[in-house]
């Protein structure tokens, strides 16, 4: 049965190029493709142009709800046409927004009972990386698993998705078991590939006789970035098509709300990222 995915799409490069490398991923998915928008729409020169004065005041709200539902819908079926080129089964959706198009996202994965929530990074990876607000919102908020696809990818990076492992980050916590869960889930067909990164004991082997369990000498450095860079090095090295990192649960905190290593691998990784979530 193919996977249900709910697309944050934007319009933009990065959510355009999430929807490719995703579909290298998880061939012949059925996608919901999201735009959220925000009123008022429009800038003030359009604005101008819907103004029909204060005794209107009714048409002219009638009015920029009209395009910019027209504007919204116009985004998503673009993002449904890359979908289904790349393969998929995909539809779109067009809500309006007023919390957050990040909590909406979270919100819609819920009630579609999405198996996955997908979303484009901006910026380049690496250390510099900047989430945007949308992509980092979904990540703390979202309780289904979100893929995190950084833009842009390099060619060598881009050819991992087809055939490439997956590597999963394993400390043998109850984070890191649902990692595990979510990847042999999602990713049927693949090979995983648990990594620990700690100079005492390996942990216990991962709940799942495919996984190859590979033990990491740790780092000097700040702890989450520490194992997040040996990950990524990791993955890097092995040419993997995924690195799957699990979250600390829905804390009052949540450690930042997620974890530090969640947190620098989606940061730092020069690949999809994706991020499983505890209750």
């Amino acid at each position: 049965m193919p996977i249900r995915v709910l697309v944050g799409y934007d319009g933009s490069p990065a959510a355009s190029a999430a929807i490719t490398a995703a579909a290298e991923l998880f061939p012949q998915a059925k996608a919901l493709v999201a735009h959220l928008w925000t009123p008022p729409f429009a800038d003030d020169a359009m604005r101008r142009r819907l103004w029909t004065g204060a005794a209107q005041i009714d048409d002219f709200v009638a009015a920029v709800e009209r395009e910019g539902g027209r504007e919204a819908a116009r985004i998503a079926g673009i993002g449904v046409t890359l979908a289904q080129a790349a393969g998929w089964d995909a539809e779109p959706l067009v809500s309006q927004t007023y919390a957050g198009e990040g909590l909406q996202l979270a919100e819609l994965a819920e009630q579609h009972d999405a198996d996955l929530v997908l979303v484009g990074s901006r910026g380049l990876g690496g250390a510099r990386a900047v989430l945007g607000s949308v992509s980092d919102t979904v990540v703390h908020a979202a309780t289904r698993p979100v893929l995190v696809v950084p833009h842009p990818l390099l060619s060598t990076e881009y050819a991992a998705l087809a055939g490439g492992p997956v590597l999963v980050g394993y400390d043998g916590s109850a984070g890191a078991q649902l990692a595990v869960t979510a990847a042999a889930r999602l990713f049927p067909t693949r090979r995983l590939l648990a990594v620990t990164v700690d100079d005492g004991p390996a942990p216990a082997a991962p709940p799942a006789g495919t996984v190859e369990l590979i033990k990491l000498p740790g780092r000097s450095g700040t702890p989450g970035r520490a194992v997040a860079g040996a990950l990524t090095d990791c993955a890097r090295d092995r040419s993997a098509a995924v690195l799957v990192v699990g979250s600390r649960g829905r804390s009052a905190v949540r450690e930042i709300l997620l974890g530090s290593v969640a947190m620098a691998s989606l940061h730092r990784a020069h690949r999809p990222v994706l991020v499983a979530h505890g209750t």
